[in-house]
C-alpha cells in the first residue's frame, strides 16, 4: 500500500533537480545535476531484478528476521544486505532501502557530479556542497526541529533512519526516529533498525547507544523517543 510521503517536501534542493523515480514497492526521491529519471529507472530494474530472481532462488533471503550465512552465488547487492545484516543482528532485508539508495545513487554518480537519494527514510548523499538533514520523528516534540549538518568532505555518506512508530517497515521498538551514519549505507540502515529495536522505553537509549558503539565504521547515532534525544558519534547536531 502505498504511503504519501509529505516529509519530502522539505527535502527539494534548490541547486539541484528534484525527481522520483517509483517501482512498485521502491520509491526513490533524488537530486541530482539534471534529470535522470531514465537512468535512475534502469538501475532501480537492474537491482531490484537481481534481488527478486535471488531471492526466489533462496526465501531466508526475504523472509528471516535473523542473519544467514553469505552466498558467493549471491549478487554482490544481495551479499552486501547479508553481510551488513550480519554485522547488525538483523535479517538481510533489514538493509534493503539503504541498498537501493546507495547502489543506484553510486551509478547515478556517473552522470552527476552531486546525488542525494531518499529511499523510505534512508539517505545517500554525496555532495559538494553543505547540506543540512532534518529529522523527521513523527508526533515527537523534537521532530523537524533537529537536524545533522554534513560537508561535502564527508560524502558520499549514509544516513538512515528507523522508527517504531512511522512508516510500514516492520519493528519490534517504539523510538519515533533512530539515525545512523556510516559511510556504508546499507550497514546504516540495517543498524538503524537494529537499534530501534532496542529502544521500547526512553531508558534504552543509553543501551542503544552502547549497541552502537560496539559495530565498526558506525560514524554516530541519533535517537528520539517522546522527548528524549540520545546522540553518540561524529554528528555535527543542530536545532532549528
Amino acid at each position: 500500500m502505498y504511503e504519501e510521503r509529505t516529509y519530502r517536501k522539505s527535502l527539494k534542493t534548490s541547486n539541484l533537480v528534484n525527481f522520483t523515480a517509483i517501482i512498485k514497492e521502491t520509491d526513490l526521491y533524488i537530486s541530482a545535476d539534471v534529470d535522470l529519471k531514465k537512468e535512475a529507472m534502469q538501475y532501480i530494474k537492474k537491482y531490484r531484478s537481481q534481488l527478486e530472481m535471488y531471492g526466489n532462488m533462496n526465501k531466508k533471503f526475504i523472509h528471516s528476521l535473523k542473519p544467514i550465512k553469505e552466498d558467493v552465488n549471491a549478487p554482490l547487492i544481495a551479499n552486501a544486505m547479508i553481510n551488513a545484516s550480519n554485522r547488525a543482528g538483523v535479517g538481510p532485508m533489514a538493509g534493503v532501502a539503504g541498498a537501493m539508495a546507495e547502489y543506484v545513487g553510486k551509478d547515478l554518480l556517473k552522470h552527476s557530479n552531486e546525488i542525494i537519494i531518499e529511499n523510505g527514510g534512508d539517505l545517500f548523499v554525496a555532495s559538494n556542497k553543505k547540506r543540512i538533514i532534518s529529522i523527521y520523528a513523527g508526533t515527537s516534540s523534537l521532530s523537524q526541529k533537529i537536524g545533522i549538518e554534513i560537508n561535502p568532505n564527508e560524502s558520499p555518506i549514509g544516513i538512515c533512519t528507523s522508527s517504531g512508530m512511522i512508516g510500514h517497515s516492520l519493528s519490534f521498538g517504539k523510538a519515533d526516529a533512530v539515525v545512523v551514519l556510516s559511510k556504508d549505507t546499507i550497514l546504516a540502515d540495517a543498524v538503524a533498525t537494529a537499534t530501534c529495536n532496542i529502544i521500547k522505553s526512553e531508558e534504552d537509549i543509553t543501551k542503544g547507544i552502547r549497541f552502537v558503539k560496539s559495530i565498526p565504521d558506525i560514524i554516530g547515532v541519533l535517537i528520539v523517543i517522546n522527548d528524549k534525544l540520545g546522540i553518540w558519534g561524529d554528528i555535527k547536531f543542530i536545532t532549528f
